[in-house]
């Protein structure tokens, strides 16, 4: 069972931008419906892609610092970061088929 961990603006880079995998972040707030429709779309990810991918969660209210680095607007937002890059972003919720789409260039 993958766990999707909390990351903050203070650990951010050395947890996502230094990570040795591709790092899926998850850009949520606790008063965004969306985002809780689609908390198990992404544990359903996790668990499928352990050990190939590494998703994280950070709320945009507690971390405003990040979200506003990144230009992240609207919630939720989806970021992939490879190798210290940016690679992908998806503003809303996605079926796991649309997200998995996206993301297959970067992880196995």
């Amino acid at each position: 069972m993958a766990d999707i961990a909390a990351v903050t603006d203070a650990d951010f880079e050395s947890t996502v931008l230094k990570a040795e995998g591709p790092v899926l972040v998850d850009f949520w707030a606790s008063w965004c419906g969306p985002c809780r429709q689609l908390a198990p779309i992404l544990e359903e990810i996790a668990n499928e892609k352990e050990g190939a991918l590494t998703i994280v969660k950070m709320d945009a209210d507690a971390n405003p610092v990040t979200p506003a680095q990144y230009r992240v607007t609207g919630l939720p937002t989806i970021n992939l970061y490879y190798q210290g890059e940016l690679v992908r972003s998806i503003v809303g919720v996605r079926p796991k088929s649309a997200i998995l789409t996206e993301i297959s260039e970067f992880v196995a």
